[in-house]
């Protein structure tokens, strides 16, 4: 199995130091603040200790052993499956191809056992269970005309009870957010057995909390919103700012995992990861028609985001989209069997050393050609510069420093494929493989190849599904 050289125990003490002065820096205005906060009091401040806590507790020391635990599920979801063309088409009931589907998708009895959904999590998020402790929610009024005293049987008046709670819908229904709709701990947000989109309005946000589950809605068409007075939960208001207009914001947000969300369209990030949120999956999802997708790091001049561990697995990123799929800082991420499909400037970035270990990924490029403007952002060593219009092919881009620095920052390739001339420029320590012994190399199995991509993400973004048959 692959072994990677990144942080090791003296680091983990480093996190706890910064995350010492986050708040302080917060209260001060001297750190990364934002986060839409016009001002921290002690309710608020209570919350960010407390999710200062839960990242620490959160955070592996050893996220290469989060890897090979989800590459080994991966094999063992495809070996036991046997997965080929002529099981989907003939098991038309069951649609699952990837572990994390398999752990519940071929189930029909799903509508009477939602939770097992909070058994499925893999990767960095794996230990989120939402609101499994909790009692059942049913959303049955998709109006949402109060930010203050929000009505009983919304969206917003489920998400800010202080108990957990397992979230679903009475019908299909549209959801016009009036100001962004702010997350208590230990909720699941579940849509299946409805049509149900967050569109139009505000989006989500998942600040200072932890253990949050987004499953099987769409978000789309989310622009920003005033600020003002907004209730963030039972027992406290909040002055918000102009919120940014991101689908998903995390932000000091802990254990969250968003699977089989089909997003687009928003005015600022699909989904944004910033503030040292950790332990965070995004699963299953379709990504299509959007600038900026996905930002993993508040800033380069935060490097409390070291503690930062995500896994990107089994996601299409469609059509029309640009850039930041994702933008990565100072953390560790995992990007693993997901279809990338024409993007126009590039498809993987970052700043500020992250690790990024990209393995299993099926890289198509475009056929469009690049701006002479745009062709030095593309140039990340001499090897590139071909004296001519280039094709928008490079899935990586290093940001801020020169490749005197980056080419130390480990960015490795393992097992991907690449079609119509996409390539990946690799920097740093090459990843180890450490010989694993007779009697576990059945147990051992790596992550699958990029040419499985295509059946492990068929069934990605927003599902249909109805009682009585498998979803």
């Amino acid at each position: 199995m692959a072994g990677f050289v990144s942080g090791d125990f003296t680091l983990f003490f480093f996190f706890l130091l910064s995350f010492a002065i986050m708040v302080p820096q917060i209260q001060a205005g001297t750190g990364y603040a934002g986060g839409g906060i016009v001002e921290l009091d002690d309710f608020l401040k209570v919350r960010a200790h407390e999710a200062r806590e839960a990242a620490l507790k959160a955070y592996s020391p050893n996220p290469e052993k989060v890897t090979e635990e989800f590459n080994k599920q991966v094999g063992e979801a495809l070996e036991g499956a046997n997965i080929t063309r002529r099981d989907l088409k003939e098991n038309k009931e069951c649609k699952a191809t990837n572990s994390i589907d398999w752990c519940r998708r071929c189930r029909p009895n799903w509508a009477r056992n939602r939770k097992r959904l909070a058994d499925c999590a893999r990767g960095f998020g794996r230990h989120t269970t939402g609101g499994k402790a909790g009692r059942f929610y049913v959303v049955t009024d998709a109006s949402d005309s109060d930010v203050i005293n929000p009505k009983p049987g919304t969206l917003r008046h489920a998400v800010i009870q202080e108990e957990p709670l397992w979230i679903i819908f009475k019908k299909s229904m549209v959801i016009t957010l009036q100001q962004e709709l702010m997350l208590t701990s230990h909720k699941t947000i579940d849509g299946r057995g409805a049509n149900v989109h967050i569109a139009y309005g505000a989006g989500i946000t998942i600040q200072f909390v932890e253990n949050v589950i987004i499953h099987n809605i769409r978000i789309h068409h989310i622009v920003s919103a005033s600020g003002g007075t907004i209730r963030d939960s039972e027992l406290h208001l909040g002055l918000r700012t102009q919120s940014d207009g991101d689908g998903i914001s995390l932000f000091g947000a802990t254990h969250v995992w968003i699977d089989h969300v089909s997003m687009s369209r928003c005015k600022d990030g699909l989904i944004d990861a910033i503030m040292a949120s950790t332990a965070i999956t995004v699963s299953n999802c379709k990504f299509n028609n959007h600038n900026s997708v996905m930002l993993l790091g508040a800033s380069d001049g935060y490097d409390a985001d070291k503690i930062m561990q995500a896994t990107v697995a089994f996601n299409r990123f469609g059509k029309g989209l640009v850039q930041r799929m994702p933008r990565c800082r100072w953390g560790f991420f995992h990007i693993v069997n997901n279809d990338y499909n024409r993007w126009e400037m590039y498809a993987i970035g970052g700043s500020s050393q992250p690790v990024i270990i990209s393995q299993g990924n099926r890289f198509k490029a475009s056929n469009l050609t690049i701006p002479t403007l745009r062709r030095e952002q593309h140039q990340e060593n001499r090897s590139i510069s071909r004296g001519r219009e280039l094709f928008p092919s490079i899935v990586t881009k290093r940001e801020i420093a020169p490749w005197s620095v980056t080419k130390n920052w480990q960015w490795r390739s393992e097992g991907d494929l690449f079609k119509h001339g996409a390539f990946f420029v690799e920097s740093g320590p090459p990843l180890k493989h450490t010989p694993v012994p007779e009697k576990n190399k059945k147990s051992m199995i790596k992550f699958k190849p990029g040419s499985f991509v295509g059946r492990l993400t068929r069934y990605a973004g927003q599902i249909k599904c109805k009682a009585g048959r498998p979803c």
